[in-house]
């Protein structure tokens, strides 16, 4: 028996080497597309673009001139000149919906092929909270399978708060699931960090999130998870929510999970899930039980219906420690607004009852307006520096988006 596992090892050493020293000819590769829209979401799309995300593209919607020049993505494209002069949609969804409309065939032309697209945004301003069921159609009349991936208003923003719950109605009514984040838990997690750095760790949550799903499905994994899995998953419809967890405990079956279930940023019920995909990282030390355990410790918190697909890969830089990432799919909480519930939502209403939303919106200062619009969005957390310029326009549109002035950026 010993011989037989040690030319199991000595042939695992040499298989290994053969696949470090193979080129992959991406024969197959699902093709996975970012699209941030608005303020917010096009400040996750920087941050992804800066931290690279193996296989992935990113795009990078707006109706604000000033935030898409800063921006870093592989494809920027500026939605209804005609409508906002480049100026913003100043918080009305109506006209960041209008103005991605009219970048249809654009979008469209952009997003061919795509497999997976992810569209991320803050919900509650205009851009983002209009333009993201858009973008999140156009992707699945495409045959694509599509993840939202949102965050919404602090509580007082009561505006923002009665536009988000909309917003992500429209939302789920295109998009195959969505995973929603909570800005209010910000001020719990980090209460005394600047504005700006604050949303930037929501960003960056977004953004490893994004990069982590991404990267599980198109790089090798010791147990595999594929497009097909991911599709599986998500196809179940409904909220989504995800648990991130990292230790470096001798105990790591146990460690990692309580350190996924109690992340202060990402706690949400997730009892009544239909599905998860849970995705395991560690070093060479990782053994098969305590990858098993993990897994085993996540999914027995599900109902036993539930479908659960889980891989794991082996990296260097993870001697050590452990890493887990797992969404639940399907989730029916009363959390779809993080902390702000139907009912905070009805509060909302009652409170603003008599009160236009765009006159209320468009009498408050940009520069204070911590949604999708000017003033770097959300903070002007994560701005780039933006190689492109406006040097390249989308030409051989149809006349419409000619007409819109619409603008496609693209890397010389």
């Amino acid at each position: 028996m010993q011989d037989i596992v040690k030319e199991a090892l000595e042939r695992d050493e040499q298989e290994q080497k053969q696949l470090d020293d193979s080129e992959a000819d991406g024969f197959g590769d699902p093709r996975i597309v970012i699209v941030g829209c608005g303020g917010a979401g096009n400040n996750t799309v920087n941050r992804l673009y800066n931290i690279g995300v193996e296989g992935a593209d990113t795009v990078a919607i707006n109706t604000d001139k000033q935030h898409l020049q800063m921006i870093e993505a592989d494809t920027k494209i500026l939605v209804g000149k005609s409508l906002t002069n480049g100026l913003g949609a100043g918080g009305d969804p109506e006209m960041g919906k209008r103005a991605t409309e009219m970048a249809q065939g654009t979008i469209e032309e952009v997003l061919a092929d795509a497999d997976l697209v992810f569209v991320t945004a803050g919900m509650g301003g205009g851009t983002g909270t209009g333009a993201a069921p858009v973008v999140s159609s156009i992707a699945k009349d495409q045959g694509a399978i599509v993840v939202g991936m949102v965050s919404t208003p602090f509580n007082v923003e009561r505006a923002r708060t009665v536009k988000a719950e909309e917003g992500l109605e429209n939302l789920r009514n295109e998009a195959d699931s969505i995973i929603v984040l909570d800005n209010n838990r910000l001020l719990d997690y980090v209460p005394n960090l600047p504005i700006g750095k604050a949303f930037s760790v929501m960003d960056q949550i977004i953004a490893e999130t994004v990069k982590g799903i991404s990267e599980t499905i198109t790089q090798p994994s010791l147990i595999n998870l594929d497009y097909a899995d991911m599709t599986a998953i998500m196809n179940q419809g409904g909220v989504a929510v995800m648990l991130v967890g990292e230790t470096q405990d001798k105990n790591k079956t146990e460690e990692v999970v309580k350190d996924a279930m109690n992340h202060p940023l990402l706690d949400v019920d997730y009892r009544g899930a239909t599905g998860g995909l849970v995705h395991i990282t560690g070093g060479p030390d990782l053994s098969l039980k305590e990858s098993e355990g993990i897994a085993q410790n996540i999914t027995e918190r599900l109902d036993a219906s539930a479908n659960v697909i889980w891989g794991a890969r082996i990296e260097e830089e993870y001697k050590g420690k452990v890493r887990v990432m797992a969404i639940m799919t399907g989730v029916k909480s009363a959390q779809v607004l993080g902390a702000t519930t139907q009912k905070q939502a009805n509060q909302s209403r009652e409170a603003l009852d008599g009160v236009d939303d765009a006159s209320f919106d468009a009498s408050r200062n940009v520069d204070t307006d911590f949604g999708n619009e000017a003033g770097g969005g959300r903070g002007g957390a994560g701005g780039g520096t933006g190689g492109s310029g406006y040097g390249h326009t989308d030409g051989g549109r149809d006349n419409l988006e000619k007409n819109n002035g619409l603008d496609v950026i693209r890397p010389d």
